[in-house]
């Protein structure tokens, strides 16, 4: 795992300064960084006012249909955390955390990996007090998350980054779960376009209801 990379310096040298743990919005800055993190609720607030219909006559036929994909991407996270049913063994372990932990979410409102994913995590989070959940969008940070990033896939997300109290990483989730990444790599080579597999995997996502991340986060989190 990685350790005090320009993301994990800057954040929690700001974190010991401000006592980042006991705040909902913090920014830090230094000679090159600004960085907001968003808290789960003013991510969606965030995506809430971006997909006002009053202000579609303003755009583009594109645009229009990107923001027809951010209030879908909304639609999901609303209906996973309205059905959120967690299983008893991950709620004990979880239970289980005695010390401070800041699980930060990597993603952008477009993004439909994360509408299907991220929306669990942060109701795992809200099961343990001691769990900070933090949302950094990503294209206005790339510099600072460069390290999070493989070379075959540059950009991909969502990633979920754990902490402990000390700035020491204890885990890295991202995009997808296995499951999910096997059933897209097998479409790839099958020859489906973007928005083909993309309609089969988000049929996955609504047919398997978070039980392969589940089974994923568990095993994130029994390594502690």
């Amino acid at each position: 795992m990685l350790k005090y990379t320009k993301l994990v310096y800057n954040f929690f040298t700001y974190n010991k300064r401000s006592g980042f743990m006991n705040n909902t919005t913090e920014h830090f800055k230094n000679e090159k960084y600004r960085v907001h993190f968003f808290t789960n609720t003013e991510f969606a607030e965030k995506i809430e006012f971006k997909v006002i219909e009053d202000n579609y006559h303003l755009l583009s036929d594109v645009d229009i249909k990107h923001l027809e994909n951010i209030k879908l991407n909304l639609h999901r996270m609303k209906r996973i955390q309205k059905t959120f049913k967690p299983n008893e063994e991950i709620k004990e372990l979880i239970s289980k955390i005695d010390k401070p932990q800041t699980w930060l979410v990597i993603t952008e409102d477009w993004c439909g990996d994360s509408a299907q994913n991220i929306p669990y995590f942060f109701e795992y989070s809200k099961l343990n007090s001691l769990i900070n959940f933090k949302i950094i969008l990503r294209d206005e940070n790339l510099d600072l998350l460069d390290s999070y990033f493989s070379s075959g896939n540059p950009k991909s997300i969502p990633k979920v980054i754990g902490f402990d109290e000390n700035g020491n990483e204890f885990f890295v989730w991202g995009a997808r779960p296995k499951v999910a990444q096997d059933l897209v790599m097998q479409l790839k080579s099958e020859g489906f376009e973007k928005e083909e597999f993309n309609k089969k995997l988000h049929l996955w996502y609504g047919r398997n209801r978070g039980k392969e991340l589940e089974k994923e986060i568990f095993e994130l989190l029994k390594v502690r």
